[in-house]
């Protein structure tokens, strides 16, 4: 059974007071995105009620074992199930889950996240007559069937998506309507059957089991060992397991999923830096596959929830007293906070959010000191794109920025040629269809990415911006031939081996090396002085 110290209970009223978790609850026990949903809770923004397996399951064989077991998660479902007025695998008035890593650091895209558990062939029709709306309950099935089978059983995900392609017919798959939705879900049950060896489990509380299993599997995966490796982070802070009650951005046109920033993390401007995804779930935007829009949309869309995620910003703010990186949904017209923590961002961004806030009043002197203690003038400069002849610079695409500065390099598909590239001392661009955290390793052989795909806030996009690389999101207009090793973009067809100039202030891309200038921020840098003399 689970106890006081290895589970915890997030938004469920007296059943969380009575576990009485508050003197054990820290970002080492609950993991780092579980503590500061707690803390969302506490600072009463609207949070779907969850429970937690704290980190000591992630520590060996034996735990991670224990964790699937019922017995020890029955007390936290039972207080998720009364909370909510639903069961999980009833078939009247189903309970769906979410099932996310966090470990005690923020380690973004590194581990897996399970969506709409407790779907399945018994409980879709209740699900229907709970919401009213048979498109979102096939599209959420569907998404279960297709993560289940990558992330728990091991499966190619590009075999689910072939059966999305027959349907889809080269249309955006938020165009489908119910009854294709439908079709793909039973096709892709069809091919988890072929491919696995057995069908897709129908029993909800057989899902959860695996789904935690897998979560914490995943710690042990390639990216997430790579991401410690490169970031000096020891093998044995684990990860907890959050299971959340489901809010669902699929629900239709006043429904969406999104990331975002309280203030701008390539700049520090002081205003919400948001990509949001109408009539989607939060992996659609974060995983690298979809561009996203900007707020823009989202404020025009949905002009309640947009005042509503202001709000919560500015009370992140307050509360945590650094720039936040959050993730939010909307259902039906209402916000809902997922998580926060504490945004990755340039040097130049470090410098002028600490200014900013030392002079809002949120942090201290000896705070924002502390913060830009470790910047030289060398990390603020800006590499700049100019024109080397006086002529008219003329890009050869566009796309959405994720980092600002200027990286200059040959084009590289894969892994292996960027590792080989970079012994020989060449830099390399990484290019790829999708903004996805398994290309860690590449691109920490890289000093650019450009991809076809992904949204400025995807985990990868996030993952590179941390480690200083310009990164290019979205390039829609880029097409690739990976058979060949080419890509075509602006009536120009380049190879492997090619030189590019990315540049992140302007979202650009310039065939062959630019020109660049380096840009010094003085009124920074006269911002820095004076607080390092006051």
């Amino acid at each position: 059974m689970s106890t006081e110290s290895d589970l915890y209970l997030v938004g469920c009223g007296s059943a969380a007071q009575r576990l009485n978790q508050q003197g054990t609850a820290t970002a080492k026990t609950m993991g780092f995105k579980a503590y500061n949903l707690l803390r969302m809770d506490q600072i009463h923004l609207p949070v779907p009620p969850a429970f937690v397996l704290s980190t000591h399951y992630c520590r060996d064989e034996q735990t991670r074992a224990s964790a699937s077991d019922p017995q020890t998660w029955v007390p936290g479902l039972k207080a998720l199930q009364d909370t909510c007025g639903q069961l999980l695998g009833d078939p009247r008035r189903p309970l769906l889950l979410s099932v996310r890593s966090g470990a005690p650091v923020s380690m973004p895209g590194m581990m897996e996240t399970l969506l709409n558990v407790g779907l399945c062939d018994a409980t879709v029709s209740g699900m229907i007559r709970q919401t009213g709306n048979p498109r979102l309950v096939w599209d959420a099935y569907r998404r279960l069937v297709m993560t289940f089978g990558e992330v728990v059983a091991g499966l190619n995900p590009a075999i689910f998506e072939a059966e999305m392609d027959k349907v889809t017919g080269g249309r955006d798959e938020r165009d489908l309507d119910f009854s294709e939705l439908r079709t793909v879900t039973r096709a892709c049950l069809s091919t988890y059957t072929r491919m696995n060896g057995h069908p897709f489990p129908q029993d909800p509380q057989t899902q959860l089991a695996q789904a935690i299993s897998a979560v914490l599997q995943s710690w042990q995966s390639a990216k997430a060992c790579e991401y410690r490796r490169v970031n000096e982070l020891p093998d044995d802070l684990g990860t907890a397991v959050t299971v959340q009650t489901m809010v669902f951005g699929n629900a239709g046109g006043q429904s969406g999923a999104g990331v975002g920033f309280t203030r701008d993390p390539a700049t520090g401007e002081p205003q919400l830096w948001v990509d949001f995804l109408f009539n989607a779930q939060g992996e659609d935007v974060v995983s690298g596959r979809r561009s996203a829009h900007g707020h823009a949309e989202m404020a025009d869309a949905l002009p309640v929830a947009w005042l509503a995620l202001q709000n919560a910003a500015a009370l992140l703010e307050r509360h945590f007293g650094d720039m936040q990186d959050f993730e939010f949904t909307v259902q039906d017209g209402r916000l809902y906070m997922l998580q926060t923590r504490t945004g990755k961002r340039t040097p130049q961004a470090a410098a002028r959010i600490a200014l900013d806030m030392l002079d809002e009043g949120l942090i201290s002197t000896d705070t924002a000191r502390a913060r830009t203690a470790s910047l030289t003038p060398e990390a603020l400069i800006c590499q700049r794109v100019v024109s080397a002849d006086g002529q008219p610079l003329k890009p050869i695409g566009h796309a959405a920025s994720a980092c600002t500065g200027v990286s200059i390099g040959e084009i590289a598909f894969d892994e292996a040629r960027a590792h080989a590239r970079l012994a020989a001392g060449a830099p390399v661009i990484l290019v790829r269809r999708d903004a996805e955290t398994s290309d860690m390793a590449a691109l920490e052989s890289a000093v650019g990415l450009l991809t076809q795909r992904g949204a400025r806030t995807s985990h990868a996009a996030v993952v590179a911006r941390q480690l200083g690389k310009v990164c290019l999101v979205g390039c829609s207009a880029m097409t690739l031939d990976e058979s060949v090793r080419s890509l075509t973009l602006g009536g120009v067809t380049l190879h492997e081996g090619d030189t590019i100039t990315l540049d992140g202030n302007e979202g650009e891309i310039y065939l062959g090396a630019a020109k660049t200038v380096a840009d010094e921020p003085i009124e920074l840098l006269t911002r820095l002085a004076r607080l390092s003399n006051a």
